[in-house]
C-alpha cells in the first residue's frame, strides 16, 4: 500500500497543477457557484470529463508507451521539457498576476449551463494535451497497480478542484479576485511542475 502512495500523490499533484489556472471554464464554475446555481451537476460533469479523459490516456497511450523504451523515453524527456515551459508560464503568471472574476452574465437554464460547461470543456484543445497526452503518457513511467494510482490521484486533483470551487465559490471569490492570491498560487504551481520536471529528468538518467 505505501508504495502506491507515492504515484497517487505525483498523480494528484501533477493534475492540480495542470488543472489549477486562470480559464474560462474555472471562471464559469466560479459564476454558478456564486448564483448557486446547478452547482452539482455541472462540477461532475466537469470533474468526470476529466477523469474518461485522463482514463483513456492512461489505458490507451499509457499502454502503447509503456511498450516501448524509446517511446518510454520520449515522453519522459518530452514531459520534462513540458512541464518546465508550464513551470515557467506559472512564474510569468506569478510576477505579473491577474485575478479570478466570475462572469456577470450567462445561462440561467440546466440545459443552457450544461452546454455551455461541455464547450467550455471539450472545445479547449488543452484539456487533450493535459489529460491524454501528458497524464496519460507519464502513467507510462508506472505498472500495474502504480499506474492505476497514478491515474486516481490525477483524477482526484479535479474533483477535488472542481467541488471545491463550486462550493466554495462565496468564500474563494473575494481571495482570488486579489492578484496577490494567484501570485502566491502560480508561485506554488510553478515549484510543483520544476520539481516534476526534474524527477522525470533524474529518471530517465538513472535508467
Amino acid at each position: 500500500m505505501t508504495s502506491l502512495l507515492a504515484p497517487a500523490i505525483s498523480g494528484l499533484l501533477l493534475g492540480g497543477s495542470l488543472i489549477v489556472a486562470i480559464g474560462a471554464q474555472n471562471a464559469f464554475i466560479l459564476r454558478q457557484g456564486l448564483l448557486r446555481q446547478h452547482v452539482f451537476i455541472l462540477c461532475l460533469i466537469c470533474a468526470l470529463s476529466d477523469a474518461v479523459l485522463i482514463g483513456l490516456g492512461v489505458a490507451g497511450l499509457g499502454a502503447i508507451i509503456s511498450s516501448s523504451e524509446l517511446l518510454i523515453a520520449a515522453v519522459t524527456l518530452g514531459g520534462a521539457a513540458f512541464l518546465a515551459v508550464y513551470a515557467a508560464m506559472a512564474l510569468r503568471r506569478a510576477l505579473s498576476p491577474s485575478a479570478l472574476t466570475a462572469a456577470k452574465a450567462g445561462p440561467g437554464s440546466l440545459k443552457a449551463a450544461v452546454l455551455t460547461c461541455l464547450a467550455f470543456t471539450f472545445l479547449n484543445p488543452h484539456v487533450y494535451l493535459d489529460t491524454v497526452l501528458l497524464v496519460g503518457g507519464l502513467s507510462a513511467r508506472h505498472e500495474g497497480a502504480a499506474r492505476l494510482a497514478f491515474a486516481l490521484g490525477a483524477m482526484s486533483a479535479s474533483f477535488l478542484w472542481f467541488f471545491g470551487l463550486g462550493y466554495g465559490a462565496r468564500a474563494l471569490e473575494p481571495l482570488f479576485a486579489r492578484p496577490s492570491a494567484w501570485r502566491v498560487l502560480d508561485g506554488l504551481i510553478a515549484l510543483v511542475m520544476a520539481a516534476l520536471s526534474a524527477s522525470l529528468i533524474a529518471r530517465f538518467l538513472a535508467g
